[in-house]
């Protein structure tokens, strides 16, 4: 899978986010209608990471809100009732996807190479396609009330600790060779940070994000991958 065949499947996965987003929180949206909820949830979160990832979310006023996302103050709080919650919605929404695509696309395979190249591949994808998200989610963390930056902190760590199980279990197959499996997962999850918090630097350099995918991806397998066994007859 590539990029552009990899957008067409998180169009779908978003839209059935923003479903469970509504019926997960329908008690507190004041409205009944799931598609206007939907068009109008999109808009919030598309206004909210705009907005934060120009001045930051502290600053952002329900003012400056209102206008980014064209819904008046009203209609506004009929979907949340501050800022906080806002947040704390904003960044389940994300985590959620992040977290339903990986497991759906890693369980598909069956070696421990293929899946990690589909960790790897998957990760970068999404981090491209919703770079507002990831940057706003990384800045954003520290102004979270206790329970939700615990959840963040949390959702930063599946990912280290999935490609750290893939590892492992690929030492286990005989595919990976026996390396600190923790150490490696927390040094590759910094590579993938590095693409959507550096971005512009890899934009300027007209490097792409399947190009950025591929570079990690051999450098990774030359330091993990075990040499091929050389039959006795040949050696």
């Amino acid at each position: 899978m590539d990029y552009a065949q990899f957008k067409k499947l998180i169009a779908e996965s978003k839209e059935d986010l923003y479903k469970k987003t509504f019926a997960e929180n329908r008690d507190s949206i004041r409205v009944k209608k799931e598609q206007t909820a939907m068009r109008n949830l999109e808009k919030i979160f598309c206004a909210v990471l705009r907005i934060s990832n120009e001045k930051g979310f502290q600053t952002m006023s329900m003012r400056d809100l209102s206008k980014a996302a064209n819904l008046s103050m009203g209609a506004l709080y009929a979907y949340f009732s501050s800022k906080e919650e806002l947040l704390g919605m904003l960044q389940r929404q994300g985590r959620e996807l992040v977290r339903q695509m990986l497991t759906e696309q890693i369980e598909k395979e069956k070696t421990a190479s293929a899946r990690l190249r589909v960790a790897i591949k998957i990760s970068l994808y999404l981090s491209e396609a919703m770079q507002p998200w990831f940057y706003f989610s990384y800045m954003e963390t520290k102004n979270l009330n206790e329970k939700e930056r615990k959840k963040a902190i949390a959702g930063e760590l599946h990912t280290e600790t999935m490609i750290t199980d893939i590892l492992a279990s690929g030492e286990a197959e005989g595919i990976f060779r026996h390396r600190n499996h923790r150490l490696s997962a927390s040094v590759i999850n910094a590579m993938l940070q590095e693409w959507y918090l550096k971005r512009w630097k890899y934009a300027r350099r007209g490097i792409s994000v399947d190009h950025y995918a591929g570079f990690i991806l051999d450098f990774v397998e030359s330091f993990y991958l075990t040499p091929p066994t050389v039959p006795s007859h040949h050696k």
